[in-house]
C-alpha cells in the first residue's frame, strides 16, 4: 500500500510539470515558424524560471514513475497518470482563465471512469 504514493507523486509532479512550462510560455513571445529569432526564442525559454521549474518537476516525474514501474504493472501505473489532465484542466479554468466546452469535460468523464474501472480491475 505504502509504494502507492509514488503513483500519486508521478500524477501531482506530471501536472505540475504542465502547469509550469504553460505559466513560462505564456510569459514568452508567442512562437511562430516564420520567426527568425529561433535562438532568442530559445535561450528565452531556457532562462524562464518556470520552464526551468517545470522541466525540473517532469524529471522528478519521470524519477517517481520509474520507482512505480519497479513495484506495480506497467498496464496498472500508465493509466493513472491520465488523472493529471483532470487536474490541469481544472486548475486551467480555475487559475489561467482557460474555458472547457462540454466536450472536454465529458472527455474528463470518461478519462476518470475509465482509471477507475482498470484501479479496480486488479493484476
Amino acid at each position: 500500500m505504502k509504494y502507492y504514493i509514488l503513483i500519486v507523486c508521478t500524477i501531482v509532479l506530471n501536472a505540475a510539470s504542465q502547469l509550469l512550462l504553460k505559466t513560462g510560455a505564456s510569459r514568452l513571445e508567442k512562437f511562430d515558424f516564420q520567426s527568425t529569432n529561433l535562438v532568442k526564442y530559445g535561450f528565452d525559454a531556457i532562462s524562464n524560471i518556470y520552464i526551468l521549474l517545470g522541466l525540473l518537476t517532469m524529471t522528478i516525474s519521470m524519477v517517481t514513475h520509474l520507482l512505480s514501474l519497479s513495484r506495480f504493472d506497467v498496464s496498472f501505473v500508465f493509466p493513472f497518470i491520465s488523472f493529471a489532465y483532470v487536474i490541469v484542466v481544472v486548475w486551467g479554468v480555475v487559475f489561467l482563465g482557460e474555458q472547457v466546452n462540454f466536450m472536454r469535460y465529458a472527455g474528463i468523464f470518461v478519462i476518470l471512469v475509465g482509471t477507475v474501472m482498470l484501479a479496480m480491475s486488479g493484476r
